[in-house]
C-alpha cells in the first residue's frame, strides 16, 4: 500500500503526436518509399540492421547408433517408418554436402577469374605507361624541331615514328 501512494509532483503531461493519415501503398516501390520517409523523420535515431541468418545445415550423424535394426527377418511395422526417416536424413545430408562442394568449386572459379582479370588490367595498364613514358621523352625532341606545335596533341606513335624518319633521312 505504501508503494502505490501518490507522487508528490505531477507528471507533465505527455507530448501528443500529430495523427498520421493512412496510407496503403500499392506496390513495393511505394512500400519503400514510405519506410525510408519513417526512417529520415528521425535521422538520429539508430536503425536495427538484422543479422544474416546462417544457412541450414542438416545435423551431424551420431556418434552412437542404438536401434541398431538387426538383419533377421520379421521386423516389426514401425521398423519401416524409423528407416524411411533414417534414409531420407542421410540423403538430406548427402544433397546438402555435395551442395557446398558444388557451391565452393564456383567460388574458386571465381576468384580465379578475378585474379586473371586483374592481371589482364595490369598489363595493359603496365603496357599503356610504357607508351605514353615513351611520348614524353619523344615529344620535347619534337617540339624542338618544330615538328609539333603543342604539347597538348599528342601524335600517335606511328606518327612518331614517320616525323623521326623524315627527320633523319632529310639530315642524312
Amino acid at each position: 500500500a505504501a508503494a502505490m501512494a501518490a507522487p508528490s509532483a505531477p507528471r507533465p503531461p505527455r507530448p501528443r503526436k500529430e495523427p498520421q493519415p493512412l496510407v496503403i501503398p500499392r506496390n513495393a516501390a511505394e512500400e519503400q518509399r514510405l519506410r525510408l520517409e519513417r526512417l529520415m523523420r528521425n535521422p538520429e535515431k539508430t536503425v536495427p540492421i538484422p543479422e544474416k541468418l546462417n544457412e541450414w545445415a542438416p545435423r551431424p550423424p551420431p556418434e552412437f547408433v542404438r536401434d541398431v535394426m538387426g538383419s533377421s527377418a520379421g521386423a516389426g511395422s514401425g521398423e519401416f517408418h524409423v528407416y524411411r526417416h533414417l534414409r531420407r536424413r542421410e540423403y538430406q545430408r548427402q544433397d546438402f554436402m555435395d551442395a557446398m562442394a558444388e557451391k565452393q568449386r564456383l567460388d574458386e572459379e571465381f576468384q580465379k577469374k578475378l585474379e586473371r582479370n586483374k592481371m589482364i588490367a595490369e598489363e595493359q595498364t603496365a603496357k599503356r605507361r610504357r607508351k605514353k613514358n615513351e611520348k614524353c621523352e619523344i615529344i620535347p625532341f619534337l617540339c624542338i624541331l618544330g615538328k609539333v606545335k603543342q604539347k597538348k596533341c599528342l601524335p600517335c606513335l606511328s606518327e612518331i615514328a614517320d616525323i623521326m624518319a623524315a627527320y633523319l633521312f632529310q639530315s642524312a
